[in-house]
């Protein structure tokens, strides 16, 4: 029973990076099957009524297969050090950096079609990079430094630098993942 107990603590524990991801895959999925028009109906579209659904949608949909690959890798990773040193934080930081990030985005960001789970991608490089700093336990600090070396170079996203690509999203989604970790300690 102990052991039958531990399992499902363990894949309760790890679900909070596995289930946004196939989330995030079966809606590529469908996307791809309905010619990406899901992108249409449920981006996220700056300063439009209609595009307000997006600041929900916006980090489930992708615009290809390539951009879905290129959003899982550091996903997984970030969601998976946070299950293991944030858990009790995971969701009120998920909610809050696409809630606060997307109307963000909603407001200031370019007149396009937004889509993407690089906001929230980048609302986890924010806050694992700064929580270190605030709370100063071992572990946050050893994770903030892994962090910052092995993915420091995504702080260049935060820049408009390529066409197609929401800079908007990266830069709110940093500092909503940076006031995260500040306000909450």
């Amino acid at each position: 029973m102990n052991k039958q107990a531990n399992i499902a603590g363990l894949l309760q524990r790890f679900g909070w990076a596995i289930v946004p991801l196939l989330t995030i895959w079966a809606v590529q999925v469908v996307n791809v099957l309905s010619f990406y028009s899901l992108n249409t109906w449920f981006g996220l579209v700056p300063r439009r009524v209609a595009g307000l659904d997006g600041i929900i949608f916006m980090p489930l949909l992708h615009t290809s297969f390539a951009h879905t690959i290129a959003n899982t890798g550091p996903l997984f990773v970030f969601s998976l050090l946070l299950v293991l040193t944030a858990r009790d934080k995971i969701l009120g930081l998920t909610a809050t950096i696409v809630v606060l990030g997307g109307s963000a985005v909603w407001i200031f960001g370019a007149p396009a079609i937004h889509v993407g789970a690089s906001g929230l991608i980048f609302g986890y490089f924010g806050y694992l990079v700064s929580r270190g700093f605030v709370d100063r336990r071992p572990l946050s600090v050893l994770v903030s430094i892994g962090v910052a070396i092995a993915y420091g170079a995504m702080v260049l996203g935060v820049l408009p630098s390529q066409p197609g690509i929401s800079w908007e999203s990266h830069l709110f989604g940093a500092l909503v993942g940076l006031g995260y970790a500040v306000r909450s300690g």
